[in-house]
Parts: structure tokens; C-alpha cells; sequence
């Protein structure tokens, strides 16, 4: 089995991927740039960074499955399925890693906690110090979407005593420990945002200036889903001009973030480089790369794969 995977990895993380995979298959970790070089001879593709188009897959003469994490907006899924590709994502797999992150953001945040360590480790004077932090009790979180992500977040919420409020397009969900609410009555109710939901055409962009508007002047928004869910330019907008309190965001609209991005000077930011999902170390999650594992070795058997968002046959 031959196995392609694109991203950005440093050598200790190649080796721990490397590692996860059975002996005898061969395993390519490349740049996205060199994909070229090696999509030929791919029996298998996990992608990141890349855009999995027709004319890639022209180039794919041995291809039968591609791999995603969570998120397969990158992923031309009809354009696989007409050349008998099978397409899975690893939906649920990094849930709980996610809702960490993202309560450690929050707490971050509200503790002033990347303000207070500069401090302190740049000799401020701890007789003049000025701090202002908060408490997550008895505040408010609304999770847009509310599947494995939103709702182990709400989980984690409620253990610290917050009240939580959950949107999500699924209507059949229930739940008795959130009220789920429409999207206006969220935005405008929550003190802290935070997004759970696959990137695709209808939530692209859905962070706008008019839902930025909406939210509470000293709201907090979080992102760990997707960047292109967020307009970018009219959350900075928003961010400098007060419209919202502060924002904390792991993903970006085009990745790595560009070391001249506003984001980056921005006091009432947190920012991670896309590690939410990665409790393992830098770009490694065993227990991801353990369902791909599983998932491949499906598709040597001939069986559909786990969590596949195509049907061939």
C-alpha cells in the first residue's frame, strides 16, 4: 500500500506518522508543492493543504481512497466518486481535543493568561500592575453546530458552571442540557462564540460584518473549525474598532497565517498555528492515525470505509 500524505511536518513528526502505519506499506510525507511528483503511484491520499480537483485526480492513475481530518471542503467529492474514489473524513475522532482547546483558549483569554506570562518573564513590576480578568461562571456560550466538537464543549461548559446555548441546521437534534436556539438569538445572547461546523458554500463567510455586528460588544469569538468561515478582513475591522471584545482563533483564511497579518499585533487576539486537534505533539494524533489505518486497511478488504462521504457500490 502506498500511501501519500501532504502538510507541513518537521522530522520528529514524520518519524511518529511513519510509525503508525504497518511496516510494509510505503509512506511519502511531502510539501504540498512536490505532490506532483508522487500522486502517480498513490494508492492512497491523506491531504492537507492541497486542493483535490479533477486535475489532480487526472494525474492519480492508482488512486482509491482519500483520507481527510475533520474538515473535506478540500475535496472534490463528486469529481472522486465518478473515478471510483473512495472519500472519508475522521469526523468525532479529535472531538474532545478540539473542546480542550477551545476551553483553554476561553480560559486564556478571560485570565489574561499570554499577557500576565509576558509580564512576568520581561521583569514587569508586579506592584504596578494593572490586570483585568474574568470569570467563565455564570456566563454565557453558544456553540454554532452541535455534533461531536459543540457538544463535548458544552460539556466542558457546564462544568464551569456557564449556561450554554447551541444553534445547529440538524433539527432533529435534542438535548436536554442546552437550549438550542436559532442563529440570531444565539449571536446576540452569548458572551463567548465559538464555531463547531464544517466549512462549505453556505457557512463560507458566515462570520460577516453583519453577524459581527450582532454580538456583544465585549463578546468573544473562537474559531477552531475552518478560516474561511470567518471573513477576515471584517473580523479585524471589528476587532480594532471594539465592535466585539476579543477573538481566539486556531485557523486562518489561507494557513500558515502570513507573518504581516494584522492578527498577529492585535492585543484582544489569541492566536495557535492550527493545533487544536493535535493532543499528541506538533501535527501528530495517535488516535487519528490509528482510524486511518483502520480505514485503509478497509479498503484492501474491499469494504466501504468508516465515516465516508461517498458510495460506490
Amino acid at each position: 500500500m502506498n500511501v501519500l500524505i501532504t502538510g507541513y511536518f518537521n522530522d520528529y513528526s514524520k518519524q511518529r506518522v511513519i510509525q503508525s502505519f504497518p511496516q510494509d506499506w510505503k509512506i511519502h510525507i511531502v510539501e504540498p508543492q512536490r505532490i506532483e511528483e508522487f500522486i502517480s503511484e498513490a494508492d492512497v491520499l491523506i491531504p492537507e493543504h492541497i486542493e483535490v480537483n479533477e486535475a489532480l485526480l487526472n494525474k492519480a492513475q492508482q488512486l482509491k481512497f482519500v483520507q481527510t481530518g475533520a474538515g473535506f471542503d478540500n475535496v472534490d467529492i463528486e469529481a472522486c466518486t465518478q473515478k471510483s474514489i473512495w472519500v472519508s473524513n475522521a469526523a468525532g475522532v479529535n472531538a474532545n481535543a478540539v473542546a480542550e482547546h477551545i476551553m483553554a483558549l476561553i480560559l486564556g483569554y478571560y485570565k489574561n493568561i499570554s499577557f500576565l506570562d509576558h509580564f512576568m518573564k520581561n521583569g514587569g513590576d508586579e506592584t504596578k500592575l494593572e490586570y483585568v480578568g474574568g470569570e467563565l461562571r455564570g456566563k454565557t456560550i453558544g456553540t454554532i453546530g452541535f455534533g461531536a466538537i459543540g457538544s463535548r464543549v458544552a460539556e466542558l461548559a457546564k462544568a464551569f458552571q456557564m449556561n450554554v446555548l447551541a444553534y445547529d441546521t440538524n433539527k432533529s437534534i435534542q438535548s436536554d442540557d442546552v437550549e438550542l436556539v436559532d442563529l440570531d438569538t444565539l449571536i446576540a445572547n452569548s458572551d463567548v462564540i465559538t464555531i463547531n461546523i464544517f466549512l462549505n458554500e453556505s457557512t463560507r463567510n458566515l462570520v460577516d460584518k453583519s453577524f459581527l455586528d450582532k454580538m456583544k460588544n465585549d463578546g468573544l469569538l473562537v474559531n477552531t473549525a475552518r478560516g474561511p468561515i470567518v471573513c477576515e478582513d471584517d473580523l479585524i475591522e471589528a476587532l480594532k474598532n471594539k465592535v466585539i471584545g476579543g477573538a481566539c482563533l486556531d485557523v486562518f483564511t489561507a494557513e500558515p497565517l502570513s507573518l504581516n497579518s494584522e492578527l498577529r499585533a492585535l492585543k484582544n487576539v489569541i492566536l495557535t498555528p492550527h493545533t487544536a486537534g493535535m493532543p499528541d505533539g506538533t501535527k501528530f494524533h495517535e488516535t487519528r492515525y490509528r482510524f486511518f489505518v483502520q480505514n485503509i486497511e478497509r479498503i484492501q478488504r474491499k469494504e466501504a470505509p468508516q465515516n465516508h462521504l461517498n458510495q460506490l457500490f
